[in-house]
């Protein structure tokens, strides 16, 4: 029987296959007390489960210096050293030895009991991305007990099948293609995905910024996460497609369907050829509108990817990746911040890298100091450039990082979640501090303009005092949204409010675009919203010229650019936010 599962559409394209099904490796944790004579025997296998994944994570780091990038992404390494520093965590390691020591936990229990503890600090964390790291820390565990049970990758290579008169509607001249249905996917298990006969996947976890996404995106495979009870639904062999553009899931398929979905599947590939012809195609629109389209990137090694799409530049690099699982006394240094400012600068070309300052809060891992604010919505409290105020000292020490970095290339500086005009002075202070510090040490650094995020709906309505300080502005729309609806985007009781497309969104938007235009300011948007086509010729009738996205999204934005006329925009794009629905008045 016909049935679909909906989930987060995270990388484009289609497939179509067998499903390889492969469910949580916590779901048959056994619960038992151990005696105290057994408690050392108990940590000793916890420990020999940590040593095992490291080791094989160590493997998979020396087969990918041997492997090109559309075999093993950048992303890939970064990721895994991730999964090294969890494996390491102090409070990962010494929680499970509480159990096991005070509560005589077996060891299974005692980790996935430490797992539910740091796992709920996760989940109180206001920022999407540094949120979705719990997926990191839960994929390191299920590994432990995967090799504690000996279980095998769930991604490792099946059997080969015999193909069936239905596989024979797709195309005989090959095998079977298959698709995995799975809880989770960690970075690892995606090497060695990139290397098995999956044409596609599925889990039940997972949103937009998980690693599993980013990796799915980086490798451009066909992916839908947080489908929920995927993995409980299907089984084993189902006939699947995967329908990465719209995140559905569609199992046993009639035959009709099936065809459908094979054409539409040749289509995407030809589009795909299409839109790769345009990487060196300048974005001009057809009323000769030059636009800018950059990159969104989170490692230095992204600068690779972006030039390879013909990105002209960075437009957000959000350098909090740095920061991430570091308590404030290990805080990456100046010289470490530097080298991967410098990496990201170097790798660009020559062309701009807007570094944006590091974007985290007294909600995230790197605050160590007690608060009692769990009854709080830690998206009103100390974060992004607030925090950086409260540790100057910290602030200080990023911002000759960045100032360093711009000896070597075009380096723009991006203050994030702004509002106040003392917090602008401050702010400005801070930066002329950090360059009086590098003239007195004799260090070189170049012209780094200053820009600020609109990202606040105070910020949107005082553009004229922020236009006095700043060179340029780009606008966060994913905060925006956020802020100006009152709605928290991670719970999902109110998500379905979440909408770009609401009236006061859009003016906010369009009245920011306006300002900087009428006073000759640089304005850019590094939102969702960017790299969403469907918003391309709004933006572009609204007078935005510079357009800051995901690296697997400017290809396309740059086809609705290249087919756009800005001039004839305008008057439409004018309509479209003053009227009650935009929302319709954009899809008419």
């Amino acid at each position: 029987m016909t049935f679909s599962v909906h989930g987060i559409a995270v990388a484009r394209g289609i497939a179509i296959g067998r499903a390889v099904v492969m469910g949580s490796g916590r779901a048959d944790v056994v619960h038992y007390f151990i005696q105290p004579s057994q408690v050392e025997a108990e940590i000793e296998r916890i420990r020999a489960g940590r040593n095992a994944v490291v080791d094989e994570i160590h493997r998979l780091q020396q087969t990918i210096t041997t492997m090109g990038p559309k075999e093993a992404p950048h992303e890939l390494s970064a990721l895994l050293d991730v999964h090294l520093m969890l494996l390491q965590d102090e409070e990962l390691i010494s929680g499970i030895k509480h159990w096991i020591t005070d509560r005589l936990y077996n060891a299974e229990w005692a980790l996935t009991t430490q797992l539910e503890a740091l796992s709920r600090q996760f989940d109180e964390m206001e920022d999407e991305y540094l949120r979705e790291r719990k997926a990191d820390l839960e994929q390191v565990a299920e590994r432990i007990l995967r090799y504690m049970k000996g279980m095998p990758s769930p991604v490792q290579q099946p059997a080969p099948r015999r193909k069936t008169q239905q596989d024979l509607l797709l195309d005989d001249s090959v095998d079977v293609p298959l698709v995995l249905v799975a809880h989770d996917l960690s970075p690892a298990d995606m090497l060695q995905f990139k290397q098995s006969v999956f044409a596609g996947f599925v889990t039940d976890v997972g949103g937009k910024t998980s690693h599993t996404a980013i990796v799915a995106r980086s490798l451009d495979i066909p992916a839908v996460v947080g489908a929920r009870s995927a993995s409980n639904l299907v089984r084993q062999d189902d006939w699947v497609i995967i329908d990465g553009d719209t995140g559905v899931m569609i199992v046993d398929p009639s035959p009709i369907i099936l065809a459908e979905y094979g054409f539409k599947q040749r289509q995407v590939e030809l589009e795909r050829g299409r839109l790769g012809r345009l990487r060196h195609t300048p974005a001009v629109t057809l009323d000769g509108q030059k636009v800018e389209l950059l990159a969104n990137i989170e490692l230095p090694e992204d600068a690779e990817g972006a030039l390879r799409v013909g990105a002209v530049g960075v437009g957000l690099f959000r350098s909090e990746f740095l920061f991430m699982g570091r308590g404030i006394g290990d805080m990456p240094d100046e010289e470490e911040q530097y080298l991967a400012y410098r990496k990201a600068v170097e790798g660009m070309q020559g062309l701009p890298v807007t570094i944006r300052t590091l974007d985290v809060g007294a909600d995230k891992p790197l605050d160590e100091k007690p608060r009692d604010e769990a009854h709080l919505n830690p998206a009103l409290g100390l974060r992004a450039i607030r925090w950086s105020l409260a540790e100057p000292e910290m602030f200080r020490t990023q911002l000759r990082a960045i100032l360093r970095a711009s000896a070597h290339g075009k380096v723009n500086m991006l203050i994030p979640m702004i509002a106040h005009a003392t917090e602008i002075r401050q702010t400005l202070s801070l930066i002329d501090f950090a360059r009086a510090e590098l003239d007195n040490r004799g260090v070189p650094y170049g012209n780094v303009p200053i820009g600020a995020m609109i990202e606040i709906p105070a910020a949107a309505l005082s553009l004229r005092t922020f236009l006095k300080y700043f060179d340029f502005l780009s606008i966060g729309t994913n905060d925006l949204i956020q802020y100006t609806l009152a709605i928290d985007r991670a719970d999902e009781s109110v998500a379905h409010l979440y909408d770009p497309c609401h009236p006061a969104v859009l003016r906010l938007i369009a009245g920011t675009i306006s300002e900087c235009v009428r006073q000759g300011k640089g304005v850019s948007v590094c939102g969702e919203m960017a790299g969403d086509t469907q918003f391309t010729r709004l933006l572009l009738g609204l007078g935005l010229r510079s357009f800051s996205m995901h690296p697997a999204q400017i290809l396309a934005v740059k086809q609705e650019v290249l087919r756009a006329d800005a001039g004839r925009l305008a008057p439409w794009s004018r309509e479209v936010v003053d009227s009650e629905d935009p929302g319709l008045a954009l899809s008419a």
